[in-house]
């Protein structure tokens, strides 16, 4: 679907939405067509349970075509991630309706008089967030599921104001949407090599990109990575994103990804039922890899760095066992416990390598590491753990600027020495409770002084149900939250 935008003016056709305030009271576009219907619109809301309220919607069919009233509530907490949602849900309200252009009145009401502009421009990234599909391998769709909106058109003052903000969410957007496109690829389609080979488009967006091989890896002493990925047939990549939009030679910023691209659990075998959603277990390198491309999209003016470590995790003659013993790059021993817990370990080399080669102002980890961390926030926040009070303070407020819930997790030598193992520097997994915890104290003996935070997707990365901005599917949460930091703290002014 394309958005645009421009003047506020009635349009020629398509179907038309009209904000109406709680009590029903019409603004002066709606008051205007309301007296050329002779009270349809008035009438209508009468005749129906729709009285404003926030996000309420009636639809009425009118001489003039299809019109959407929109509830607005009392207008007082109106801000951009409440229209971004707006946005999302007269997309899916109109997707498949068989209109095929909607022009949207975005008119002032009291107390929305500031910024109008930007909120419109939300508007749109809203509705084009929910425009999403993953329908590729559907060989039949029936015409009622087909979507037939092909237009918005978002009528507002200063509009050309909008178009500019707008350009710069659209390239969000598309982070957003390869994020989604990798999560929800099949594993049989999506693995190391084609993982890689799908990051090397990014060149393209002037991204510079960097491919190392288990050789490569080898040579490095990458043996915690390496050894995840030993029991499968397909060969293990760390790929390399720098996107150098600041000053020449700062120091970049630096994300890291986990990106095991089906994980079976190894020879620590997972159970059968629910094994297939495991193609998403690298959710924090399509995370990374979107946030690269959104940044590069938008021409940000910071360096940054991404780093994804790719592998799978397979049980064949040659895996990984429990009770083997690994030496990561940092020199660092660890004694398998459980083929099961090999997030950490792909995350533990790509963290020590970022960090010596990059030497970043921060590292920022993103992974579907723990159940423990679904169990602990469910699929409302993300839990994060960071050494780091300023950091953790950024991530905080960028989360909630963009609407992505996160929640700040302990960390402490209480937890970090239920790690140590007997017969090696560390053990891979520690006790059943407090599992995530541990998991961050795991990944914290691979920073050194760096700051960082360890940000557990777990719950994060696909929804079984629809929300306004997000189609049910991959989420691509995350990307907005990172670039809003990138953006509120990194980049040049």
């Amino acid at each position: 679907m394309q958005v645009s935008f421009g003047k506020l003016e009635w349009p020629k056709m398509g179907a038309l939405v009209l904000g109406v305030l709680d009590k029903r009271k019409l603004l002066p576009f709606g008051i205007e067509l309301d007296e050329n219907l002779d009270g349809l619109l008035l009438a209508s809301m009468r005749s129906s349970q729709f009285t404003g309220k926030p996000h309420q919607t009636l639809v009425i069919f009118s001489p003039k075509g299809r019109i959407v009233l929109y509830g607005l509530g009392d207008g007082t907490n109106i801000n951009e991630k409440w229209c971004e949602d707006a946005g999302g849900n007269i997309n899916a309200l109109l997707s498949n309706s068989g209109e095929k252009t909607v022009s949207v009145i975005f008119e002032n009401h009291p107390g929305s008089e500031n910024g109008i502009e930007l909120r419109a421009a939300h508007f749109g990234f809203g509705a084009l967030l929910r425009t999403y599909r993953f329908d590729k391998y559907k060989t039949k769709i029936k015409d009622d599921q087909k979507p037939t909106l092909k237009t918005m058109k978002i009528l507002v003052d200063f509009h050309q104001k909008s178009k500019k903000h707008f350009i710069e969410l659209e390239a969000v957007a598309e982070g957003v949407f390869l994020t989604r496109d990798l999560v929800t690829e099949p594993p049989n389609v999506l693995f190391p090599a084609s993982f890689a080979k799908n990051l090397e488009k990014l060149k393209q967006d002037g991204i510079k990109v960097e491919v190392l091989n288990e050789k490569d890896m080898a040579k490095l002493g990458m043996g915690a990575l390496l050894g995840v990925g030993q029991g499968s047939s397909r060969e293990s990549k760390l790929v390399v994103m720098r996107w150098n939009g600041g000053k020449r030679g700062e120091k970049p910023i630096a994300f890291v990804g986990k990106g095991v691209c089906f994980d079976t659990g190894g020879i620590s075998l997972k159970p059968a039922s629910g094994m297939e959603d495991m193609k998403w277990d690298m959710g924090g390198a399509a995370v990374v890899s979107g946030l690269m491309k959104a940044l590069a999209g938008r021409k940000a003016k910071a360096n940054v760095v991404g780093v994804v470590g790719l592998v799978e995790n397979m049980p064949d003659g040659e895996a990984q066992r429990p009770g083997d013993v690994v030496t990561s790059m940092s020199g660092q021993t660890i004694e398998i416990i459980n083929t099961d817990a090999e997030g950490r370990l792909v995350l533990a080399d790509a963290l020590w390598y970022t960090n010596q080669r990059f030497k970043p102002k921060f590292m920022i980890n993103l992974a579907t590491l723990t159940g423990a961390m679904l169990v602990a926030l469910g699929q409302v926040n993300c839990g994060y753990f960071s050494n780091d009070d300023t950091l953790s303070g950024q991530l905080d407020a960028a989360a909630s600027v963009v609407g992505e819930g996160v929640w700040r997790m302990p960390l402490g030598e209480e937890y970090n020495k239920m790690m140590d193992s007997d017969i090696a520097d560390m053990k891979n997994a520690g006790p059943r409770f407090g599992g995530s915890i541990t998991a961050a104290c795991f990944l914290e003996r691979f920073v050194e002084k760096c700051p960082w935070s360890h940000m557990d997707i777990a719950g994060m990365a696909w929804s079984s149900k629809d929300a306004p901005t997000v189609p049910k599917g991959g989420t691509g949460w995350g990307v907005r939250t990172l670039n809003q930091l990138v953006k509120a703290d990194y980049e040049l002014k």
